[in-house]
């Protein structure tokens, strides 16, 4: 049978959706989603496929550019798979990001009247994040213009980030805008020696070459970490591109390496060995210092974490003698920065090596209110012996994307803190919770943080009175 043509349609973009799609409506009202697009486009696009009732397209033509488009700084804008937004002015990428916020409570969690707090904005929007995993990769990703201009070409290994949708190969950067600048210093040598003295990149797909991963951390006060991930051990090659890094860069106080044979990346069941320098990294906040090792969780925009935090803080009506629980605590980041407001500050998480970093951290500072469990939440909570702690009067919550488990919820409803603050990465399941919650606590305050310059991402804190 002969293929159906695919059909062009206008569409006039009115927001931001989800992996760095513009949403829009053709003109009789067919909901569209595109790449490429930003909101206040108009622009002819190819229909590709129907799925639940949108559609998903191409950005054939723009016919009217946005008065909000932007020039992206980056080189590599819209073949990595990094931040999408960069072509939409900030101030435009808040507005939109609050009123995601607002369409959530609104109509998933059922909500009439939305006290909504102005977003708070990240300052710097380029060179924020402390922490970044680039990938090796036997099959570099070329654009379509490369490809057109150059005809055949050998395969070389690439450093850097994958292409959006596409695990298989790697963009190889030249400069990235989400870390500050050594990043790049660091990324281009380690390729550079790579390809230089033949090492070979990873294939994913066969499961073959020397080469994986490389995380990069650093903070504030200018300490890095390095971690490299390779396939097998081949000593005499592993040595040698650690030392040269190690004497390369002094800015490197914490270099490691791993060596993981499994077919995933994940690294949280894979040892890592410290192989020269100090085996954490030390980050500030508000005269706390956080011990940060190789499989730490810590908020990745350091200035917008203080600014999250002093929020929690803000909006948490915690008194001296109260006792606070913080679920799904990490290493203990939030925990410690109440602790000196009330009496008793216990937190959970279930990552062990997250648990030990809090308990080093709230030693270090000098902590001694704080008590820390190891465990699921929906275990913790339902588990008698630490149900014979001290019933909080406020609960913290700062659960995964994908919110809270129904039995936490209703747990919590069962303790009956006079407050919760909910501080969540996801405001539809946040809102989908709150829902839950809605015959025993009302919420008083909303506040959003962008995090996440340039990405969809955005954190919301919700603040619960017991009703």
């Amino acid at each position: 049978m002969p293929r159906r043509r695919q059909r062009v349609e206008q569409v006039t973009f009115s927001g931001m959706a989800h992996k760095g799609q513009a949403i829009g409506r053709t003109e009789e009202g067919m909901v569209v989603f595109a790449q490429g697009a930003v909101p206040g486009d108009k622009a002819m696009v190819r229909l590709l496929r129907k799925r639940k009732g949108t559609w998903q397209g191409h950005v054939e033509e723009l016919l009217f550019p946005s008065p909000h488009r932007t020039e992206p700084a980056c080189q590599h804008f819209g073949v990595c798979g990094g931040c999408k937004w960069q072509n939409y002015a900030y101030l435009q990428q808040l507005k939109e990001k609050e009123q995601s916020v607002h369409d959530s409570m609104q109509r998933i969690a059922g909500l009439d009247s939305i006290p909504l707090l102005p977003i708070l904005g990240a300052d710097p929007v380029y060179q924020y994040r402390n922490k970044l995993e680039y990938s090796f990769s036997a099959k570099r990703w070329r654009t379509r213009e490369e490809i057109e201009t150059s005809g055949t070409f050998s395969e070389e290994g690439a450093l850097g980030l994958h292409p959006p949708g596409n695990f298989q190969k790697v963009v190889e950067l030249e400069t990235c805008w989400l870390q500050q600048e050594l990043t790049n210093d660091i990324r281009n040598f380690v390729g550079d020696f790579a390809r230089k003295n033949a090492y070979s990149f990873f294939d994913p797909l066969q499961h073959t070459g020397f080469l994986r991963n490389m995380i990069l951390r650093n903070t504030l006060a200018g300490e890095w970490m390095v971690v490299l991930s390779f396939a097998y051990e081949d000593e005499a090659r592993r040595i040698a591109l650690l030392d040269a890094l190690a004497d390369r860069f002094e800015d490197i106080v914490s270099l490691h390496y791993v060596i993981n044979e499994k077919k995933n990346d994940t690294l949280f069941d894979q040892e890592i060995i410290c192989y020269q320098g100090a085996p954490t990294i030390v980050e500030s906040l508000d005269n706390l210092h956080f011990q940060i090792r190789p499989k730490s969780f810590f908020q990745t925009n350091t200035r917008q974490a203080k600014v999250l935090y002093d929020q929690v803080r803000f909006l948490t009506d915690i008194q001296q003698e109260d006792v606070v629980y913080d679920l799904y605590c990490g290493l203990g980041s939030i925990t410690l920065y109440l602790a000196r407001d009330c009496h008793q500050i216990v937190g959970i998480e279930e990552v062990e090596d997250a648990i030990k970093d809090a308990h080093i951290n709230a030693a270090n500072n000098g902590v001694a209110n704080a008590r820390f469990f190891c465990g699921d939440v929906r275990n913790l909570l339902g588990d008698e012996d630490f149900l014979k702690l001290p019933k909080p009067d406020i609960v913290i919550t700062d659960p995964p994307r994908a919110g809270m488990h129904e039995e936490v919820v209703e747990q919590l409803i069962g303790l009956a803190p006079r407050q919760i603050v909910y501080v969540s990465c996801n405001p539809a399941t946040q809102a989908r919770d709150i829902k839950l919650m809605s015959g025993h606590y009302r919420v008083e305050q909303l506040q959003p943080v962008d995090m996440f310059p340039h990405t969809a991402h955005i954190e919301n804190i919700a603040s619960l009175r017991r009703i």
